[in-house]
């Protein structure tokens, strides 16, 4: 390590093979892959040369995110149930832009990182003979799941990072990323490091920053979450996409993401149990007063509303296509609207769900058959919601207890929240971006497509986590350099930190405030239900506020600030890039699909009664168009677009056939050729690599 002066701040400079920025579940698994990888090819205390880089090491939606039963998604390893790898694709595409060859990568993976994970000590359940039984999540027409209870992830993590540490990967800690360093142009474009910023200290120490330089680069930062102000993602996740797209990564699916109830003084998922407990769901005023059972003014029999509230468990993400015959996604919209009026919406635990006039008080034998056997069969007869959920899943109350609320004695406030990010940036079978040497995973990978199966986020960033390593390791671990610290990279590093300077007295915008705004208006324009002209209305807002901290600068003060600053700036160009492609989605006819709803005045009805919370409008949507399933699209940025981004569709790659007999692919896999393969059907859309 090198020290600088640079612009009065003291820049540590560091130089590895490879960095990782996150240090989540995929993060530290391709950390842990990496090192196994390389050793088999020689290279010397190959620990030394990979860093781990995160802004929190116990942060992040792998350490503070779940729901009741957090569900791990692979291939099915119950003995009487059947599967393969292809099945697993398709269920993966079954919805649409989802490139095949992903699909059938993450299928055929699955199992080989599933068993990594038990072999790390994550506690997943088996019987007396050693199976893995599974069960049935959402989208799922296998029994894949499993669930290890809500920490899955957390224990994943935590798991993961103590093999981390036993090889001897340096996990540098508290350090937000301020910028990634680019030098070439065109196909000669790279990112070769990063700039990182203290973010634990509270003073007004002396300015110090770290930059990493290295050979190959990989993105495990996870989604954007607080890039809505309604989101059940854990606080302070911000994500790096402003900063991946400026660099030049493509980006794909920015419009998939998904929305669901959870509440919201502790952020966590309200799916499973929470719900199959069936608990009433009321409103009160802003004050608590006023409590109404709104749901009563739509539901035609306390029946019908009951059994949509136990169904809203496992098809818990909104879906405008579950809205027929009173389906579990019309209780989202009603949720919504309610929160419109400014009103606030629980889950009342303690007392059964209640009609209103001449609706049928509640039975639980009254229930549809779906309902009532689920809950026979798993003795969830009690006479009240917490005695069934208590019954069912007591972790699920005790998550609540360790952080404050008790639901045996007061409700839980819940909204519908942004809860996953489908898209991502895009990325070949091997997990490289658009550009080379740079890698993206877990869920900044855009892998998903419109819809995928609960849990299967975790197993794509376990899996993309093996894939970034294996090839690192083999094309990538002769030791070359980037050409180490040079005029251009001293001049990037300088014109950031003469921006991050401390400048209390000086004008430019509160990013605290840009931070409120971009949240508001994604939240508002950009989430779960959206509108044509309001959202081309928020994109030109995006964009003006966009210009307005590239003109005007963003106040610097105290080290809060400055990191406030740096989150705001790359904020408010990722609402950019997700409005953008949202706009031009729907001025190509897209209409409703995966977790958000598209409204059309001359749409279909959602149905008699629902309406708009603020204006009182019957809501109307535009169907889905199933046309353009068949395609992703792009999104890049370009400084000199109006919007800042440029986007185009790009084909679906096909599900690979594998047709080699086994000596040839034994040849190939002995020679290194399966590296220098493209893609089936294409190489990404991205220029050829050269290996």
């Amino acid at each position: 390590m090198n020290e600088k002066t640079i612009a009065g701040w003291q820049v540590r400079c560091h130089q590895y093979h490879t960095v990782i920025v996150g240090a989540g579940a995929a993060g530290m698994n391709c950390a842990v892959h990496l090192v196994e990888f390389m050793a088999r090819q020689g290279v010397a205390e190959a620990a030394r040369q990979i860093v781990v880089v995160t802004g929190g090491v116990g942060l992040g939606a792998s350490r503070m995110s779940g729901s009741d039963k957090q569900t791990y998604y692979k291939m099915g390893t119950s003995p009487d149930v059947p599967d393969s790898a292809k099945e697993f694709a398709k269920s993966l595409a079954a919805a649409g832009c989802t490139h095949g060859d992903l699909a059938l990568i993450e299928g055929i993976g699955s199992l080989r990182e599933f068993y990594h994970l038990v072999q790390a000590g994550v506690p997943f359940p088996h019987d007396p003979a050693g199976a893995y039984i599974g069960y049935k999540t959402d989208h799922d027409p296998y029994e894949r799941a499993t669930s290890a209870g809500p920490k899955t992830s957390r224990f994943m993590s935590e798991c993961l990072q103590r093999q981390v540490e036993a090889a001897g990967v340096e996990i540098h800690d508290h350090r937000e990323v301020a910028d990634l360093l680019v030098t070439g142009e065109g196909d000669g474009r790279r990112i070769v490091g990063l700039v990182t910023v203290e973010n634990a200290s509270e003073g007004d120490a002396a300015p110090t920053a770290d930059v990493y330089l290295c050979e190959n680069l990989v993105l495990a930062a996870g989604g954007p979450g607080e890039l809505y102000k309604t989101t059940v993602y854990p606080r302070g996740q911000f994500g790096l996409h402003g900063l991946a797209l400026r660099a030049g990564l493509a980006a794909e699916n920015l419009t998939e993401s998904q929305f669901g109830l959870a509440s919201t003084t502790f952020r966590w998922n309200v799916s499973g149990t929470y719900m199959q407990a069936i608990p009433r769901i009321f409103s009160t005023d802003a004050a608590g007063g006023d409590e109404r059972d709104f749901l009563a003014d739509v539901f035609p029999s306390t029946r019908r509303m009951a059994t949509a509230t136990f169904l809203k468990g496992y098809q818990w993400p909104f879906d405008p296509q579950r809205f027929e015959g009173f389906g579990s996604s019309l209780i989202d919209v009603l949720v919504f609207a309610e929160t419109q009026k400014g009103r606030r919406v629980f889950l009342d635990f303690l007392r059964n769900p209640a009609g209103a006039g001449a609706m049928e008080p509640f039975a639980l034998d009254a229930l549809e058959e779906e309902a009532l056997a689920y809950l026979r069969r798993a003795g969830a007869v009690q006479a009240t919601p917490i005695e069934r959920l208590e019954h069912m899943n007591p972790p699920a109350i005790d998550i609540y207890a360790d952080n404050g609320i008790d639901l045996h004695a007061e409700p839980l406030q819940i909204a519908v929240c942004a809860q996953h990010n489908n898209g991502g940036f895009a990325v070949n079978a091997w997990w490289e971006s658009s550009l080379p040497h740079t890698f993206v995973i877990g869920e900044m990978a855009g892998t998903h497509g419109v819809k995928r199966p609960g849990g299967s986020a975790l197993n794509a960033g376990q899996v993309g986590g093996l894939r970034a390593a294996e090839y690192i390791a083999n094309r990538y671990a002769d030791g070359r350099r980037t050409g180490g610290w040079g005029e251009d990279v001293e001049r990037q590093v300088a014109a950031l930190l003469r921006k991050l300077e401390a400048r209390p007295s000086a004008g430019g915008l509160d990013p605290n405030a840009a931070i409120d705004e971009v949240q508001e208006r994604m939240t508002a324009s950009g989430g779960h239900i959206r509108e044509p002209g309001d959202a081309r209305h928020a994109l030109d807002e995006a964009v003006g506020l966009l210009r307005r901290i590239e003109t005007e600068g963003l106040k610097v003060g105290g080290q809060l600030e400055r990191i406030a600053a740096i989150r705001a700036e790359h904020l408010a160009l990722a609402s950019v890039a997700f409005l953008h492609a949202a706009v031009t989605l729907m001025e190509r006819g897209e209409g409703s699909r995966g977790s958000h709803l598209v409204l059309a005045e001359d749409g279909v009805e959602i149905h008699p009664g629902v309406t708009d919370g603020r204006t009182g409008v019957p809501l109307r949507f535009k169907p889905e168009n199933e046309a353009l399933r068949t395609s992703v699209m792009r999104v890049r940025y370009d400084a000199d677009s109006p919007t800042r981004f440029v986007s185009e569709d790009v084909p679906l790659r096909p599900t690979p056939t594998h047709t080699k007999a086994f000596e040839v692919a034994w040849r190939d896999f002995r020679d290194g050729a399966i590296f220098g393969e493209p893609a089936p059907g294409g190489s990404a859309g991205f220029p050829e690599r050269e290996t």
